[in-house]
C-alpha cells in the first residue's frame, strides 16, 4: 500500500510520497521490498496514487530480481479498494498486505504458514504495545480475532494491528463491496465479530513511520538495524574507463578515464570497507597482450587511485576465452569467491556489484549482491532488467 499522502508529515517531507520519505539515505520503501526479497517473495505490486511517478522511477520494473507491477489509482480508492484493485494483479490463492509507511519485521514463513493452517479467509500480523491508544487495539483469544477496536477506545497495553495481513484472493473480490470502501472500517471492524479472522502475535521490530515523532526514530534505528553496504565491486572497462569497441586496453596510452571517476574513488572510499575491481580480460587469453602488460596498466590505474585520494584493496582479472567455461569469468563468481578468501570480512548480502554489461549484474545476482546497471545509452536493456536494482548513466551519476 503506497499510496499515502503523508499529510502528518508534510511539514518534513513537502511533496514527497509517505512511502519515499528518505531514511537514513535510502526510501522507506527500499526497506520493506528488500525484507521481502530477503524472505524469498518474488512479485510485489505496489499500490499508488499520491505522487506515482515518483514511486515508478525509483523502482523500475524489478529489485534484486524481485518483480515489481504497479495499480495505480486514477480516483481514490480508499484502503480496500486499493487492495482489491491491486489484488486482480496476482496470481490466485493467497497473498500478503503491508502497509507502505510501516516495517514489522515478521517472519514471513512462519505467519504464512499459520495463516494455511488455520484455512482463515484473512490472518493479521500482531504486535504487543504499551499504549495502544495510538494505533486502536485488537481483541485476540486462541488466536480468533472477535473485534477491532478505535483509537478513542482504546488505552494501556495491548495488541495492535501490526498493518500486515494474509488474504485469501477469492473471498475477498466475493464480498459484495463498493468499489471504494475503507478495508479497516468498512471489513475488519463490522465482520471481526463473526469470528473469521485469525490473529498471529509476533514480538519483533515495528515502526510506523506516519508522525513525526517515529519518522525521527526510524533515522536513529535503521542505522544499527540495517547496516549499509560494506563492500564494493567494480567492473572496470565501461566503469572505470572507456570501453575500447572490439578492442582492449593493451597499454597505459590506451587508458581513458571516464568523466567523474577519479573524483569519485574517495567518496567511495569512504562508504566502503573494501573495494575491488573484477574484470573479464580475455585479451590475455586470445595472445593480444601478456599478463605483465595487463598487471602494469592496472598497477598505473591503482596508483592515480591513490593519488586521487582513493582506494582498490584487490583487482582480480580472469584471462580465460569465453566459451570454456572457466568459474572466474563472469556471470560465474569465481573472481567474488577470491576476494572472499583473501578477505574473510567480505559478506556478499552486504556488497554492491556497479557494471555496465548483462554478465555483470548477473555475476552481482547469482552471488546475492546487490546490483547497479550504469547505462551510458540511457536505457536498461530488457534482458538485464531483471538481476538490476537500481540504473544511473555513470558511476559519478550513481554517487550524485
Amino acid at each position: 500500500m503506497a499510496g499515502g499522502f503523508g499529510t502528518r508529515l508534510s511539514h518534513v517531507l513537502g511533496n514527497v510520497p509517505k512511502p519515499m520519505a528518505p531514511v537514513d539515505g535510502k526510501p522507506f520503501l527500499a526497506y520493506l521490498i528488500d525484507r521481502l526479497a530477503d524472505a524469498g517473495v518474488e512479485h510485489v505490486v505496489l499500490a499508488t496514487g499520491y505522487r506515482h511517478e515518483v514511486i515508478e522511477s525509483c523502482f523500475g520494473a524489478c529489485r534484486r530480481a524481485l518483480k515489481i507491477s504497479y495499480s495505480c489509482e486514477s480516483t481514490p480508492l480508499l484502503t480496500g479498494g486499493a487492495i482489491r484493485k491491486a489484488c486482480r494483479m496476482l496470481a490466485d490463492g493467497d497473498f500478503f498486505v503491508l502497509n507502505g509507511d510501516t516495517l514489522f519485521d515478521i517472519d514471513w514463513q512462519q505467519f504464512a504458514a499459520f495463516h494455511t493452517a488455520q484455512r482463515a479467509p484473512l490472518s493479521v500480523a500482531l504486535r504487543r504495545v504499551d499504549d495502544t491508544s495510538r494505533y486502536g487495539a485488537v481483541d485476540c483469544s486462541d488466536g480468533r480475532i472477535t473485534a477491532f477496536r478505535e483509537k478513542a477506545d482504546c488505552c494501556g497495553k495491548g495488541l495492535i494491528n501490526g498493518g500486515v495481513y494474509a488474504v485469501q484472493k477469492s473471498w475477498l473480490l466475493g464480498l459484495p463491496l463498493p468499489s471504494a470502501f475503507s478495508f479497516e472500517k468498512q471489513l475488519l471492524q463490522p465482520m471481526a465479530p463473526e469470528g473469521l479472522f485469525r490473529g498471529m502475535v509476533f514480538d519483533r521490530y515495528f515502526i510506523d513511520i506516519g508522525v513525526p515523532q517515529d519518522y525521527f526514530r526510524a533515522q536513529r534505528e535503521f542505522a544499527a538495524l540495517f547496516p549499509p553496504d560494506c563492500f564494493l565491486f567494480l567492473d572496470r572497462d565501461g566503469v572505470l574507463n572507456r570501453r575500447i569497441a572490439g578492442g582492449y586496453v593493451q597499454d597505459w596510452s590506451q587508458w581513458s578515464w571516464l568523466p567523474g571517476v577519479l573524483s569519485s574513488m574517495p567518496r567511495l572510499a569512504d562508504r566502503y570497507g573494501r573495494i575491488f575491481v573484477v574484470s573479464n580480460q580475455q585479451g590475455v587469453g586470445k595472445g593480444l597482450m601478456t599478463m605483465q602488460m595487463l598487471d602494469a596498466v592496472h598497477r598505473q590505474m591503482r596508483k592515480e587511485i591513490e593519488q586521487a585520494g582513493g582506494r582498490l584493496d584487490a583487482v582480480y582479472v580472469c584471462t580465460a576465452l569465453q566459451g570454456e567455461g572457466s568459474p572466474d569469468r563472469k556471470p560465474g563468481i569465481g573472481m567474488a569467491l577470491r576476494a572472499a578468501a583473501d578477505f574473510p570480512e567480505v559478506d556478499f548480502r552486504r556488497s554492491v556489484m556497479v557494471g555496465d554489461s548483462l554478465s555483470d549484474m548477473q555475476f552481482g545476482w547469482r552471488a546475492g549482491m546487490r546490483c547497479v546497471f550504469l547505462a551510458s545509452e540511457g536505457e536498461v536493456p530488457v534482458e538485464v532488467r531483471d538481476y538490476t536494482d537500481l540504473s544511473f548513466g555513470s558511476l559519478a551519476g550513481w554517487l550524485a
